[in-house]
C-alpha cells in the first residue's frame, strides 16, 4: 500500500500538468489571465501598477562564464519604469550608466560617453521582459497570447506557471506561488544583441517586504543557461520620490562630470606635484 501510494504520488503531477494541456484554447487563456490578475493584487493591486518611480539601494554581484563571482559592488538605482533607469556606484557615484528609452550614456573615469550600441540593445531587450512592465503594460499589447502552463514545485513551493508569447514569438513563463501568488520564477528565450546567440535566461525572485503598500522582492538571481549571471540584494527601495526627467539625461552626467572630473584632476596634478617634489629632494639629497 505504501509503494502504491508513492507512486500515485509521483504520478499525480504530471496527470495535472496532462490536465492543463487538455484545456481548449479560450480555458487554457483565462486560466492564465485570472492568475496574473492575482499576482498584480498580490503585489499591490493599484499601488503596484501605479508606480511612477523608484530608488533602491544594494549590492550586486556578478557572475562570470564559469559561474565564478567577478565583483560585488554598492549602488544606487534610479528608475521611471518602464524606460528610464540610473545606476551609480556608492560611495564615489563616478560610474554611471543612465539609459533613456533607445538611448544611453556612460560616466566614467574618461568622462561621458555614449553608450556601446549592444549594451542598449540589452537594455531595450531587459525592458521587454522585464516582470513588472510585463504586468503592468505588456499583457495589455495587441497580439500577446496567454496559456495555461500548469502546476508545479519551484523553489519547493507549490506553484503555477502562467505562459504569454508576444508579437515577436518570445515565449515568456512566470511561475507564481499557490499560498501568495507572488511570482517565484521568470523563464524566457533571449537573443544575446551581441553574438546573436539564443540563450534561456531564468530570475528568481525571493525575500518580499511590503512597501508603501507595494510587495517587493529584496533577493533577484538570474541565471543563463543555467549559469548565475547576477545577484542583487537591495538594501532599501523607496517609490514615487519624484524624481526629474533630467536625471536620465546626458547633460546630467556632463554636470556630474564637471564635479568628479575636477576632483580627478586634482588629485592627478596633487601626485604628480608630489612625485616631482620627491624626485627633486632626491637629487638634492645626492648632491
Amino acid at each position: 500500500m505504501l509503494l502504491l501510494g508513492v507512486v500515485c504520488l509521483a504520478l499525480t503531477p504530471s496527470a495535472r500538468a496532462q490536465d492543463a494541456q487538455d484545456m481548449m484554447p479560450a480555458e487554457s487563456a483565462a486560466k492564465a489571465k485570472d492568475l496574473i490578475q492575482q499576482m498584480i493584487t498580490a503585489l499591490g493591486g493599484p499601488a503596484y501598477l501605479n508606480v511612477r518611480d523608484a530608488t533602491c539601494t544594494g549590492h550586486l554581484g556578478d557572475f562570470g562564464h564559469s559561474g565564478d563571482l567577478d565583483g560585488f559592488e554598492h549602488f544606487i538605482d534610479y528608475t521611471q519604469p518602464p524606460f528610464k533607469d540610473r545606476q551609480e556606484n556608492l560611495p564615489k557615484r563616478n560610474i554611471i550608466e543612465v539609459f533613456n528609452g533607445s538611448k544611453g550614456w556612460t560616466l566614467d573615469r574618461g568622462g561621458v560617453s555614449e553608450a556601446a550600441v549592444s549594451d542598449v540593445a540589452r537594455f531595450e531587450e531587459d525592458t521587454k521582459i522585464d516582470l513588472d512592465n510585463i504586468l503592468r503594460h505588456r499583457i495589455h499589447e495587441k497580439g500577446m497570447e496567454f496559456r495555461y502552463g500548469g502546476p508545479d514545485v519551484v523553489e519547493l513551493k507549490e506553484a503555477d506557471w502562467v505562459e504569454m508569447v508576444d508579437s515577436d514569438n518570445r515565449t515568456i513563463r512566470i511561475a507564481t506561488a499557490r499560498d501568495t501568488h507572488l511570482p517565484i520564477e521568470k523563464t524566457v528565450d533571449i537573443r544575446d544583441p551581441r553574438t546573436q546567440l539564443k540563450s534561456q535566461e531564468t530570475e528568481y525572485y525571493t525575500l518580499y517586504h511590503p512597501i508603501d503598500g507595494i510587495e517587493t522582492p529584496f533577493q533577484i538571481t538570474r541565471d543563463r543557461n543555467g549559469m548565475k549571471s547576477f545577484q542583487v540584494f537591495f538594501d532599501k527601495c523607496e517609490y514615487n520620490t519624484g524624481l526629474s526627467d533630467a536625471l536620465f539625461t546626458k547633460e546630467s552626467l556632463d554636470e556630474r562630470w564637471e564635479k568628479v572630473g575636477k576632483k580627478k584632476k586634482h588629485h592627478e596634478s596633487k601626485s604628480k606635484a608630489d612625485k616631482t617634489a620627491d624626485k627633486t629632494d632626491t637629487d638634492d639629497s645626492n648632491n
